[in-house]
């Protein structure tokens, strides 16, 4: 099974999977120190789309001329901004843009955070998602070549972020038109909300009220817009990644969502990082790197790096 799911990770070069696959495999797997040291580079802009001090997104742009294929980014943290995050994407940001991607690394108000959780939290992401329409001419992003790309509770918000076509108009959420985008790489995501209530208390020690709001007449199911296995088909293709020795979002996690995904008709697929843990997912630094950062590069039709 591992050899088909790295197999896969490859982007269809059947014939390098199981060099690749050697390559990658981690032999001492991150720890949650080795996460919170990560670090990279500046970003090339700072960019405010509310006026709360988390309402902002780091933009990293390559050089050259452009126009820039784009990977949007999401940390995770467990929803907490105990365990920081935006700066430790900056790692992987860094890679990116070695490699002539674009990169939208984005904050967001936390449920512990004055405005955040549910409805804030969710309006965040929207709002920096839909601020790339304003960015893209400025900064010669093509917003036709496009991924996002989450980790965590940030695997959770991109998969949202992808499926808000599929919001109910009632729900405060709703927003006309949303910035679309055809393919979503959750790593090591937590994001079947009504399902997984008991991974992600015993995972983030998160009460589910911190992340769906309250029920009420009007919104009776909290799980409607803000759950994204309640929200499918979403109509894009979801790369779900997880480390083999993941213990806060374990490959099962990935498989049972996949399986939901398939049902309601999407495209979904689940890759698994030999020997890596929860942080191996997002650090550049890893050999995982090479399953990860191949995946981002297939999801923008780009060519694998040799």
């Amino acid at each position: 099974m591992r050899k088909t799911l790295l197999a896969a990770a490859v982007a269809g070069n059947v014939g390098a999977a199981a060099a690749i696959g050697t390559d990658a495999r981690v032999s001492v797997p991150m720890s949650l120190q080795d996460y919170l040291a990560l670090h990279g580079p500046a970003p090339s802009a700072h960019v405010a789309y509310g006026a709360a001090p988390s309402q902002y997104g780091e933009l990293f742009v390559p050089a050259g001329g452009g126009p820039f294929p784009l990977a949007v980014i999401i940390h995770g943290g467990c929803w907490t901004k105990e365990f920081g995050g935006i700066s430790q994407m900056r790692n992987m940001a860094g890679a990116l843009t070695q490699q002539g991607i674009a990169v939208w690394n984005i904050e967001y108000r936390r449920f512990d955070e004055a405005g955040g959780g549910y409805p804030g939290m969710y309006q965040d992401v929207a709002s920096a998602m839909d601020r790339l329409r304003q960015l893209a001419p400025l900064h010669r992003l093509d917003l036709q070549r496009i991924v996002l790309v989450g980790h965590s509770a940030g695997g959770h918000l991109a998969q949202w972020a992808a499926a808000r076509a599929r919001l109910p108009h009632s729900s405060p959420l709703y927003v006309a038109q949303p910035l679309a985008v055809p393919v979503v790489i959750s790593l090591g995501g937590l994001a079947d909300l009504r399902n997984e209530e008991r991974l992600i208390k015993t995972s983030c020690d998160r009460d589910m009220v911190q992340l769906t709001g309250t029920p009420s007449a009007s919104r009776p199911d909290v799980f409607s817009d803000t759950s994204p296995a309640e929200m499918l088909p979403a109509g894009v293709r979801t790369v779900l990644i997880h480390g083999e020795l993941d213990v806060i979002a374990p490959t099962r996690v990935g498989q049972d969502y996949a399986r939901r995904a398939q049902a309601a008709g999407d495209a979904a697929e689940v890759i698994v990082l030999p020997g890596a843990s929860h942080y191996d997912e997002v650090a550049a630094s890893s050999r995982a790197w090479l399953i990860v950062g191949g995946q981002i590069r297939r999801a923008l039709g780009l060519a694998p790096l040799h």
